[in-house]
């Protein structure tokens, strides 16, 4: 299916995420369809994570960083883009929400049909099996996607999804400048108006409650919902 010599980048924005990090590391490593370089950004974790990260065995990840303070999970991924040298860029969360299984879906619109951007789906159906869990988080993540497809013009259903797949040439990290969760909408209004060929798969969730890590909260919504408007609008 693939060319042996394409590599694909992943970056991993780590915060506070102790009781997963070598989880997630060792799904990864399972995965064989593709050359992979595994990029870590610690972000100022405060719980251990960073010093399990430095106690782990090399074969588990490529290259790491680490933020002595927290910045955000824009500003870990810029990190990351800076130092990716895949032909495809993928951003995988710490935690154990996205399943690394998901990749070969991810990849497949790049061999083809020759994407230049693919975005992972929670609600696109099919065979992802989605957790189900806060139905306010659903209506603020719609609400916000359909925004984001205003001024896009693109029918995208999940705007607000960590799998963020992309050709490493179709944008690069000094073109960024959210620090928090106003990524997620900055980086897709910024693909979509370069006028790239996006393609949505649908993936499985297992999404975390909030006594489970989950980090995400309203103030990132509102957050969001002003980036939409301040990059849509430009």
């Amino acid at each position: 299916m693939l060319n042996n010599d394409l590599k694909l980048s992943i970056i991993i924005p780590c915060y506070n995420e102790k009781n997963t990090i070598v989880e997630i590391l060792e799904r990864i490593k399972k995965i064989t369809f593709i050359n992979k370089e595994i990029i870590i950004v610690d972000d100022g974790s405060t719980d251990g994570t960073t010093e399990i990260i430095k106690n782990l065995k090399n074969d588990l990840y490529n290259k790491a960083y680490f933020n002595e303070k927290n910045k955000g999970k824009g500003y870990a991924i810029r990190i990351g883009l800076k130092e990716a040298t895949g032909d495809y860029i993928l951003i995988q969360d710490a935690d154990l929400e996205y399943d690394p299984n998901d990749y070969i879906k991810l990849i497949e619109p790049f061999i083809k049909f020759n994407a230049d951007v693919v975005y992972g789906s929670r609600f696109l159906g099919g065979s992802g099996a989605v957790r189900l869990i806060y139905f306010w988080n659903y209506i603020a993540n719609k609400i916000l996607t359909i925004l984001c497809n205003i001024f896009t013009n693109i029918n995208m259903s999940d705007m607000e999804t960590c799998y963020k797949v992309f050709k490493k040439n179709a944008i690069k990290a000094e073109e960024l400048i959210e620090d928090s969760f106003g990524f997620e909408p900055e980086i897709t209004i910024k693909l979509a108006k370069k006028k790239l060929k996006f393609f949505e798969v649908s993936i499985s969730y297992y999404g975390r409650s909030y006594e489970e890590g989950k980090k995400i909260r309203l103030k990132d919504a509102f957050r969001a919902f002003y980036c939409i408007l301040k990059y849509g609008i430009k």
